[in-house]
């Protein structure tokens, strides 16, 4: 019985021995570590106090430090950053849905500020601005070397000024310059419309406003087709919607699930992860739907696509999409100010990161360019004479085995197809998904 409770105390004893002998040496190695982080902040302290006794010339301490903690969190990733006092303010109200610009999404790409996409019905879009141009320089000043928030302090001006940005493009030997007047941006998050039989519902965005604008938007386009059985189904149009708020993401991903994970992020620690999952409910009432997107559609947009896509809930059509698949927290600081951390990634239902990658559509559809020449020969195309059919000649036989409601039907048809050819030129992606929505319809079991 001595010999062993002696083994147990023995035990117990070189384990805590062993203990000890492991603790110590990551003792030590914090204890390094935190003086190594005091010695670079005292670094920081002397070189700060030596900027401001012999710079050249006399310095703003205030913006001195601003730019080193933005210079800090610039280093992280494209999307971190430090937002001033002012900057913060500008940042609330856009997610309301008002503000003052030219109406462009962007980025930092390789030191260059790259347009994610424009916003619809603002000046840069009416000027022709387009997803993946890259700004070079403003009013004659170049951006190169700037950060990516003081790129957009120069952007930004009184409703009304004028500003000429020089724009790279791909497929455009040289530079051009484009001329914008700087105005009110009103983003009208989701408009919708109905081609057709069809619903278009288009996202540019998403803010406060999203998820009740297409419970309206659906509720008024529904109510003009006569009820959802007139319905034939949903167009959620994506492209060139640069993202926002992720709680609106969730929401419009929801309004057309009934069940299932929606989205989740994962942080630095396992515990930080979040998941949101879908509740009964489809405002969609099961019709079916085809999503656009394209290399302008980020970040929330993706969140959405994704969901729809992974659950077999919709048809994903276009282009790939932009690939930022990071959450930025908005932290206050005690300035007035906060700070834009990149805190999380996210991942659709499937598990699958987008970040960097895209969501890739099931059907790959390009938009033709618009060019000049196509524009001539359309138009002459209208101008030929219309060619001449059996139901033209004098003397015609008359079809007898039509009824007036069939007659009336068949003339329906072809103005239904007269417009789709006309909405093909116009919007070649948009017409895709219409079609398929289509055929998708014809393929289902009669309701």
């Amino acid at each position: 019985m001595k010999k062993s409770l002696m083994a147990i105390i023995g035990g117990t004893l070189a384990g805590a021995i062993m203990t000890t002998q492991i603790a110590a040496p990551l003792i030590a190695q914090e204890a390094e570590r935190t003086t190594n982080i005091y010695e670079q902040l005292d670094l920081f302290g002397d070189i700060f106090e030596r900027i401001r006794a012999n710079y050249v010339e006399p310095v703003d301490e205030e913006k001195l430090i601003e730019s080193a903690i933005n210079g800090m969190l610039t280093s992280l990733d494209p999307h971190s950053s430090y937002v001033s006092p002012k900057d913060f303010d500008d940042m609330q109200v856009q997610t309301r849905g008002q503000f003052g610009g030219l109406g462009i999404e962007v980025t930092m790409e390789d030191g260059f500020v790259k347009v994610v996409s424009p916003i619809d019905g603002t000046p840069a879009a009416e000027a022709g601005i387009q997803a993946g141009d890259f700004i070079t320089h403003v009013d004659g000043e170049s951006l190169l070397g700037l950060t990516l928030d003081k790129a957009v302090e120069m952007m930004r001006g009184p409703v009304g000024s004028e500003i000429v940005i020089t724009v790279v493009r791909e497929g455009e030997e040289e530079p051009f310059d484009v001329t914008i007047i700087r105005d009110i941006i009103k983003l009208t998050a989701v408009k919708a419309r109905t081609e057709g039989k069809t619903v278009v519902l288009r996202i540019t965005t998403f803010n406060d406003q999203t998820y009740p604008n297409l419970q309206e938007g659906i509720r008024k386009s529904i109510e003009e087709l006569g009820g959802i059985e007139n319905v034939e189904g949903f167009v959620i149009d994506l492209r060139n919607n640069p993202g926002g708020l992720l709680n609106q993401a969730i929401k419009v991903a929801d309004a057309f699930l009934d069940r299932g994970e929606i989205v989740s992020t994962r942080g630095r620690n396992p515990e930080d992860g979040d998941r949101w999952n879908a509740t009964p409910g489809d405002l969609a009432q099961g019709k079916p739907i085809v999503v656009i997107i394209n290399g302008g559609s980020a970040s929330a947009s993706e969140i959405v696509a994704g969901a729809l896509k992974d659950h077999r809930r919709a048809v994903v059509v276009g282009t790939k999409s932009f690939g930022k698949g990071s959450v930025q927290t908005v932290m206050p600081l005690k300035n007035g100010g906060a700070m834009r951390l990149t805190t999380a990634r996210y991942y659709t239902p499937s598990g699958r990161s987008i970040q960097a990658l895209g969501v890739i559509p099931d059907i790959v559809v390009p938009q033709p360019p618009r060019k000049p020449e196509d524009r001539a020969e359309n138009e002459d195309q209208q101008k030929r004479p219309k060619l001449r059919s059996e139901a033209d000649l004098r003397g015609v036989l008359e079809n007898d085995s039509m009824s007036e409601e069939e007659r009336r039907q068949l003339e329906e048809e072809a103005a239904a197809a007269e417009a789709a050819a006309r909405l093909r030129e116009e919007d070649f992606q948009l017409s895709y998904a219409i079609d398929l929505l289509h055929g998708l319809k014809v393929l289902r079991p009669q309701e």
